[in-house]
């Protein structure tokens, strides 16, 4: 049932986003479509995760990323828009309290403030790479 609703919302979000939205409206529906995602899946927070230099993110949109470690992904979520993750210009140094983990209320990423972590599974993680795109627009 859960599934169920999680597509239900995308496909209105997606719906809604090609209507001639503007990209404020379509960052806004995207950040609710991620909130409402970690509300349903009840996802689990976690106060850190490992972190190398390896680790790559992807911006999901200005207050969450995904984080790929090398043994896991997580959802990080900022405590406020994160331009930084967009715009190159901005680029702040980080701020790490130990080398091998990143900790939530106390890290930054790209110089924005982490706010929570929260563990994924590689299903949630392509749910939520797909979130705001139309259905059936990936190949």
């Amino acid at each position: 049932m859960r599934g169920m609703t999680l597509v239900l919302v995308g496909a209105l979000l997606s719906a809604c986003a090609s209507q001639g939205d503007t990209p404020q409206q379509s960052t806004q529906d995207k950040t609710q479509a991620v909130r409402d995602f970690i509300e349903v899946r009840e996802l689990a927070e976690v106060d850190k995760m490992a972190s190398a230099s390896s680790d790559s993110w992807t911006a999901l949109e200005e207050r969450f990323l995904l984080y790929e470690g090398r043994r896991a992904t997580h959802l990080v979520e900022f405590a406020r828009r994160c331009f930084e993750l967009e715009d190159n210009s901005r680029i702040v140094a980080d701020k790490r309290w130990d080398a091998s983990y990143i900790r939530a209320r106390f890290d930054t990423i790209r110089g924005c403030r982490i706010h929570r972590i929260y563990a994924l599974t590689e299903d949630e993680v392509a749910e939520l790479e797909s979130i705001g795109e139309a259905p059936g627009s990936r190949n």
